[in-house]
């Protein structure tokens, strides 16, 4: 779920440095020798912290969280936007959603629901080496669609090294070496690309609703199951395509593991627990009400969601069902624990991904406040003579590449808000410049610092950085590639017609 709590490998410390140093000195010549817009100074203002916040977002220079809080400090001082508001923007439906959803992934760690169901899935598709690889793969995507990424990756790596090392015992570690360096690239590509299937999957898609919501304020509710419609299709696309492509490359050795090796780790996991059937019973329902909340339609026909038995239905929201939920893990008594829930195990929430999603939502405010987006997009005009393909697979490519080298997070609440102000100034759909660089911003394939699963497999000193550029760099191109095809394909899902500006967005 949360694609970007600390990093493991973080950046230089020369590169920190300079970046501590060159943000505020190009904030400050940005300031002193450019005026963006005569007739509107806050543009100029607007532009200035949003560069310094780049910077020091990139470069990591202080905690990306501390990074966020820069609105909070300056907005006010150059009259961009009246402090109490910059405020309420660090707390909304969006953060109450996450949090709500990342409560429940703690409870499933804290249980071991999460191990218990990767054991399964391992000891239905693992036997031959294809097949151990696309079980792992398969257990990994399911369970970042809900919980961590980065909890994902760390609990699935001592699995698979656990395997490694049986593996090493019997045929030794040089037919086997090259064997491991795919089943770890495995994990954690999947992390990535199953946490762009839900919502709460990945940090920058729940990034999008609120900003998205900010720069167009009339827009239609995307709900939780009218995303996982739309994205489940290229989720599954590309795990498949990027299983194949790792298959081909890393599973030349011919070998059989026993299922034995899985049953033994699951055995030890005793059996289900009180505390654990809660869980899972609460992540299921958590699941389905999510899914059957809003109305959802196939064509003509509309299944009816469950929100319509209430008076107010717009009241409720997706970030209501998941503190509705999460709250009942803190009321259940339980067996082995006062609650199944508490707040020792709660208080692991990575705040700092919290701070980081309202100075996303803060800056998106501040360029729509100050005419930034507007500037924006004014300037950008000219792209309007891209066909919606070729529009599409730049951003895309831009997005996915720029990953590569900050946070994915950081790196969308940058983009959104100018695309959303071109989409307005090339008379496109906001839709179909957003949603790719959304999706872009989690298939980041090539660098230990691109995302936290990267760094994680990293960390276990059995693969090198050329590993990971090599394949990589292979899978970036296929992302994009598979991105445009399906959003161009899928994109009547969540009301995108290329061809046609919406009305809300006019």
């Amino acid at each position: 779920m949360a694609e970007n709590e600390q990093i493991l490998i973080g950046k230089t410390g020369w590169l920190k440095k300079l970046g501590l140093i060159t943000g505020p000195v190009a904030s400050f010549i940005l300031l002193i020798f450019f005026d963006l817009d005569p007739e509107n100074p806050l543009v100029t203002f607007t532009a200035a912290i949003a560069l310094l916040m780049a910077i020091w977002w990139i470069t990591e220079c202080i905690p990306l969280a501390v990074t966020a809080l820069l609105p909070v400090a300056l907005f006010p001082l150059f009259g961009i936007m009246n402090g109490k508001i910059v405020s309420t923007l660090y707390f909304n439906h969006v953060i109450f959603l996450f949090i709500g959803g990342f409560i429940v992934a703690l409870a499933m760690q804290k249980w071991d629901l999460h191990r218990r169901i990767a054991l399964v899935t391992l000891i239905i598709f693992g036997t031959k080496p294809r097949r151990i690889l696309l079980g792992f793969m398969v257990a990994t995507a399911f369970l970042s669609m809900w919980i961590s990424n980065t909890a994902t990756a760390m609990m699935m790596v001592p699995i698979a090294l656990s395997v490694i090392i049986n593996l090493e015992n019997t045929l030794g570690k040089k037919k086997v070496r090259f064997y491991s360096i795919g089943l770890l690239l495995g994990i954690a590509y999947s992390a990535s690309i199953g946490g762009v299937a839900t919502l709460v999957g990945t940090p920058p898609n729940l990034s999008f609703t609120r900003i998205l919501t900010i720069t167009f304020p009339d827009v239609p509710e995307i709900s939780f199951a009218k995303w996982f419609f739309f994205a489940i299709p290229i989720s599954f696309i590309f795990l498949l395509i990027a299983w194949l492509f790792l298959s081909i490359i890393f599973c030349r050795a011919n070998f059989y593991l026993k299922k034995s090796a899985f049953r033994e780790q699951y055995k030890e996991l005793g059996k289900m627990g009180y505390e654990e059937k809660i869980v899972l019973i609460v992540f299921v329902l958590l699941a389905l009400l999510w899914l059957t909340r809003a109305d959802i339609q196939f064509g003509n026909f509309t299944i009816p969601g469950w929100s319509g038995l209430f008076p107010d239905a717009d009241y409720i929201n997706d970030g209501t069902v998941a503190i509705i939920l999460s709250l009942t893990l803190f009321i259940i008594p339980g067996k082995e624990s006062p609650k199944i829930m508490d707040w020792k195990t709660a208080s692991k929430l990575p705040w700092g991904i919290v701070l980081l999603f309202g100075g996303g939502f803060a800056l998106a405010s501040g360029f729509k406040e100050s005419g930034l987006s507007e500037w924006f997009g004014n300037q950008l005009i000219g792209l309007g003579a891209f066909s919606p393909a070729l529009l599409i697979g730049s951003i895309c490519f831009m997005i996915t590449f720029l990953t590569e080298l900050t946070s994915n997070t950081a790196t969308a609440e940058m983009v959104l808000p100018i695309l959303g102000a071109l989409s307005v100034a090339i008379a496109r759909n906001p839709l179909l410049l957003m949603i790719p660089a959304t999706l872009a911003s989690s298939f980041a394939f090539m660098m230990p610092v691109a995302t936290p699963p990267n760094a994680i497999i990293f960390g276990t000193g059995r693969i090198r950085i050329i590993d990971m550029v090599k394949a990589g760099f292979f899978l970036n191109l296929i992302g994009v590639l598979i991105l445009t095809i399906g959003i161009l394909i899928l994109g009547f899902l969540l009301d995108i017609d290329p061809g046609q500006m919406p009305d809300w967005a006019k």
